[in-house]
């Protein structure tokens, strides 16, 4: 009985309509497994297409656009009125700091951000670098700060007015000690004073020898008054490192398209590097620095260019 309507249900005609339907379905997914397959064999291709065509200045040109791309590098954070509270503070004098960035190349336009409040994103560019870091700079050097007032800035030997990030400072309205961790423009209660010391201890730049919790040149302080703001605003450890890795690099960008070359060479991208690996005293370090320079020497294509202390 089973078996007869077996036989009966096979004797059935099948409706156009669904005929139709298997095929159509069928077709389709074999044609989504084909381009699915024919997608991985041209990735494959372009990898290997790459590895066999780049040459040493072709990929200097790939790493310099990893780590400095043409669009900048925005950060979560915005300027808010930070900048209208370095001028009324007389951290900065705004004619002095105008005329220390003559031109829209390194950051004219970002004037604006000394007037006001602005939700505008801050961004670090070739552009802007030269701003970002006097901006910062200032910031650094004014906000109170357990880094300023016990770390070795004070305790170092060294009169506190004498470091190039004191006695360097040109641009404000007021003596530069009488500014010096002067004023709570982010307040900062003891937990984030020692996050802030704590990340300080791990960042390096390439220009000294010294970490952040000792600020000693204009991109240490520099870097001090980005942690500071960024503690402040809640950001995560990690997104702390790499955003100042980014600021490092716009800083110093001869020495971070040298890092990227350095971890190439091992097979590690850029975009894989750890932030806090990369900004700590064996890479970021000026004897870091050096290491690396050496380690990546013989390749052609690596140009030197910027990363100043100076106003």
């Amino acid at each position: 009985m089973q078996k007869s309507k077996f036989k009966n249900i096979l004797l059935k005609a099948v409706p156009l309509w669904m005929v139709l339907l298997i095929v159509l379905n069928s077709t389709l997914a074999m044609g989504i497994a084909q381009y699915y397959l024919m997608r991985q064999e041209l990735n494959r291709n372009i990898q290997a297409l790459a590895k066999t065509t780049k040459n040493p200045e072709e990929l200097i040109q790939i790493l310099k656009q990893q780590v400095l791309p043409q669009n900048g590098y925005k950060t979560s954070l915005k300027w808010k009125d930070l900048g209208q509270k370095l001028v009324e503070a007389g951290v900065i004098d705004k004619a002095k700091f105008e005329a220390s960035v003559v031109s829209d190349a390194d950051g004219k336009d970002n004037m604006k951000y000394l007037e006001g409040s602005s939700e505008d994103y801050i961004t670090i560019s070739e552009k802007n670098s030269h701003f970002v870091v006097n901006f910062f700079w200032a910031l650094g050097l004014v906000n109170k700060s357990k880094v300023l007032d016990e770390g070795p800035m004070k305790t170092g030997g060294t009169p506190t007015e004498n470091f190039a990030s004191t006695g360097g400072w040109t641009i404000g309205a007021k003596p530069v000690m009488e500014i010096y961790s002067s004023q709570e423009l982010i307040p900062l209660n003891s937990f984030q004073q020692d996050l802030v010391k704590k990340i300080a201890d791990n960042v390096f730049r390439p220009c000294c020898g010294n970490a952040t919790s000792f600020p000693d040149c204009n991109h240490g302080m520099a870097a001090l008054g980005y942690i500071q703001w960024a503690v402040f605003n809640g950001l995560p450890e990690d997104q702390i490192y790499k955003d100042l890795l980014a600021f490092n690099s716009f800083w110093f960008p001869q020495n971070y398209i040298e890092m990227a070359a350095y971890f190439d060479k091992t097979n590690v991208k850029w975009k894989n590097v750890d932030p806090k690996v990369a900004l700590g005293r064996d890479y970021s370090s000026v004897q870091g620095a050096a290491r690396i320079k050496q380690a990546v020497q013989s390749v052609p294509g690596l140009q030197s260019q910027g990363g100043g202390c100076g106003v």
